[in-house]
């Protein structure tokens, strides 16, 4: 049996090892297809690009474990079923649960390592991938000043040259406007050559300019009355001039990690609790000071009215009727009836506004916690319908097993999906719609692994043949018994 056993889990090792780096690829390009327009253009280095796709690789890897398990389960089965090796070994007296029973445990493995892992790796890849995507996103496009095109890259600066030598630094025709007084074209310079370099360090760019002129048209505003004064036209010639242009918004700057640390997928278990028992703590203190503010309005009468020395020497009539009250007390009672309940009003709406966040950000750190346990335990659930299912088909090769494995993974993905947005704003407790696609899945897990293990031929091509046989004789059956039946009537009435 042993052999046996390592035989299986051979057959399994391989298949999971290669899917789940097909699967993570597959992902991966779906992530790269998503943020090409942020990355495209930013002149980016090839080791910034490498660490996006590794932590984006790591962030993704607990949806690639699920879907590994279930294909490497089918190609084993499906492998083992075509090559006629379970009848073998059934015939050697090993039942089919017995050659599942070393492939579940290994699959326990590999779930209690999916677990540690999104929630002690993937958090961490997490929050490095969001700061190097923002700053990515913050990054400017890389310099690229082309021919007979204004150049405005640089903040407070329009650039154009007339044509650029074979070298890249030597330019001719060079314009330059600069908007830095936010007064249009106000103020120009024209050069027939120069030379533009990168500073070492890549913060500056330096314009060498030979042979140009300087045009100034700012106007100013007047010292006396305020309008706006043309100022007399500047202009000046220049044998070499030296112009410098901050680069700093072209380098990648590195985001402070408090940025995106209290984002749910970037915490732990233990994290995500904390935060979950701080978001709880908050609701029922906001709820608690909504009733304080109810009753204190709702009972302003007894703090206000019956507390006032003026209004306890006066007879009145309960309930208390304002006409009786003297015109200053009545006025107070009314103004303080109004402020109060403007006060009740806003202290409501702030309250159910603030509460509502709050709630609404407590289901986000409930659904990542839920989403944590539930893509570990998608690995068993795959597992068992992955290998009853290669048994009972008995298809071996990636054809067939990759198209169920895709199947099942859109049908789990979409559910999931579903269940969140269920869980969010409804009356269903959060954990519920986080694991409704577990839960539509278990018994069809239990349904295939009981057939599989009892060897019946749940998916077996002759048996529905044989029910639908059996379906047309008992509709033939209802045909005839119909036709002799109004034979007979005829005959009666005849």
């Amino acid at each position: 049996m042993k052999i046996v056993n390592k035989y299986l889990c051979k057959n399994f090792l391989g298949p999971f090892f290669l899917t789940f780096f097909v699967a993570l690829f597959v992902l991966l390009m779906q992530f790269v297809w998503k943020w090409v327009d942020e990355l495209v253009g930013k002149g980016l280095e090839l080791t910034v690009m490498l660490k996006l796709l590794f932590y984006a690789a790591i962030s993704l890897s607990s949806m690639a474990f699920p879907l590994a398990v279930m294909l490497a389960s089918l190609m084993t089965f499906g492998n083992m079923g075509e090559r006629y090796e379970i009848v073998a070994l059934k015939s050697a007296g090993i039942s089919t649960r017995k050659m599942m029973t070393p492939l579940a445990c290994l699959t326990v493995i590999i779930t209690i390592v999916s677990f540690l892992f999104s929630d002690q790796v993937i958090p961490r890849a997490t929050l490095k991938l969001r700061m190097l995507l923002y700053d990515i996103q913050e990054q400017k496009p890389a310099l690229n000043i082309e021919e007979g095109v204004f150049y405005d890259g640089f903040d407070n600066y329009s650039i154009m040259i007339g044509k650029k030598m074979p070298d890249g630094e030597t330019v001719k025709d060079i314009l330059i406007y600069d908007h830095s007084r936010r007064q249009g074209n106000t103020c120009v310079t024209y050069a027939e050559s120069g030379k533009m370099t990168i500073t070492p360090d890549k913060h500056y760019l330096i314009f060498v300019l030979n042979n140009g002129s300087y045009w100034d048209e700012t106007s100013s505003m007047g010292v006396s009355r305020g309008k706006r004064v043309q100022m007399p036209l500047m202009r000046a010639s220049f044998d070499k001039q030296y112009k410098r242009f901050d680069m700093s918004d072209f380098s990648l700057n590195q985001a402070d990690a408090q940025l995106f640390e209290g984002h749910s997928s970037s915490m732990t278990n233990k994290q995500l609790s904390e935060e979950i028992d701080t978001m709880k703590k908050q609701i029922r203190e906001i709820e608690e000071n909504t009733a304080n503010v109810f009753f204190s309005n709702l009972y302003f009468y007894n703090n206000f009215v019956r507390g006032n020395e003026q209004f306890a020497t006066q007879e009145v009539s309960c309930p208390l009727d304002i006409s009786e009250l003297s015109p200053d007390l009545r006025s107070r009672v009314l103004n303080h009836a109004e402020n109060s309940s403007r006060s009740f009003i806003y202290s409501m709406q702030f309250n159910y506004t603030d509460a509502s966040y709050r709630t609404s950000y407590m289901w986000n750190f409930q659904i990542e916690l839920q989403r944590k346990y539930r893509l570990a335990v998608a690995c068993l659930l795959f597992f068992f319908i992955g290998a009853p299912l290669g048994s009972i088909i008995r298809k071996g090769g990636i054809a067939v097993p990759l198209v169920l494995t895709v199947l099942f993974f859109v049908i789990y993905f979409a559910l999931s999906v579903i269940g969140e947005k269920i869980a969010k704003g409804s009356t269903m407790p959060v954990w519920f719609g986080t694991w409704l696609s577990s839960f539509i899945l278990l018994p069809l897990c239990v349904f295939l692994t009981y057939h599989a293990t009892m060897d019946t031929a749940v998916l077996s091509p002759d048996t529905y043949a044989k029910w639908m046989d059996k379906i047309k004789n008992i509709k033939l059956k209802n045909i005839k018994l119909f036709s002799k039946k109004r034979h007979e009537d005829s005959s009666t009435l005849s």
